[in-house]
């Protein structure tokens, strides 16, 4: 039986996250953090990392995503998510450890999603052909994924 705290906590994780795709990000965190101040998940702590991210808020994101893996290491959206911002900060060569952790981890349902972005990894130092499986893996998960077919097909453009 959960106790109170937990389902005060689920309620404000489901609010934020309604606020969050209406897109007023400055309320959404103030309902993550209250929801991770009563019970704290990996979940709260990597929502709230994108919140931040639509802030600008980069490395508080990544704080947030390092925090939700102490909690779950099992859950792989937090590390697709550190490798994700770490490619926006131009910062590859970090990204890609947590991609490869992202793309085996136990608790997943979206592995294109790193796929994707270790093929990005790939394709901008110009290794095409890691890229090119790259996403090809990505789109052998998800095969509506638009924008690993559209970079795959940038890749075979590329290396005709």
């Amino acid at each position: 039986m959960t106790d109170v705290r937990e389902e005060l906590a689920l309620e404000l994780f489901e609010k934020a996250s309604m606020l969050h795709k209406q897109g007023d990000f400055a309320l959404a965190v103030d309902l993550y953090r209250r929801s991770i101040e009563l019970h704290p998940t990996a979940e709260a702590h990597t929502w709230l990392g994108w919140s931040y991210r639509r802030q600008g808020k980069i490395e508080d994101a990544i704080r947030e995503c390092k925090k939700a893996i102490s909690l779950d290491p099992d859950f792989g959206n937090p590390y697709n998510d550190i490798g994700a911002y770490l490619i926006e900060l131009g910062r590859q060569d970090e990204a890609v450890a947590w991609l490869e952790k992202a793309v085996v981890s136990k608790r997943y349902d979206s592995f294109h999603f790193p796929w994707y972005n270790l093929g990005r990894v790939w394709a901008a130092r110009e290794l095409f052909n890691k890229a090119r499986e790259c996403f090809e893996m990505a789109l052998e998960i998800e095969p509506k994924y638009a924008p690993a077919a559209e970079a795959l097909e940038r890749i075979r453009r590329l290396v005709q």
